[in-house]
């Protein structure tokens, strides 16, 4: 083969290679920072916030007349 195509293809697998080993130990850190992050969680727990207040305002499903509202206007928008 020609030699200038045998470089080519080496520095191409250089650099493929040099890129999945990065990959492989971004992928490596992830995995040790989040089982690192889980036992801080379990030692330090964040506090849930209380909130004051009655129940939250239910929307009503039968109420299309909005949707149908916005449905035409849509329709109709040149």
């Amino acid at each position: 083969m020609n030699e200038l195509l045998v470089q080519g293809i080496s520095v191409m697998c250089i650099g493929m290679g040099t890129v999945l080993a990065f990959l492989c130990i971004t992928i490596a850190s992830m995995h040790v920072m989040s089982a690192i992050v889980g036992k801080l969680n379990q030692i330090f727990p964040e506090a849930v916030p209380q909130v004051a207040g009655g129940r939250a305002k239910k929307i009503a499903a039968s109420d299309d007349s909005e949707i149908a509202a916005a449905i035409v206007a849509a329709m109709f928008k040149k």
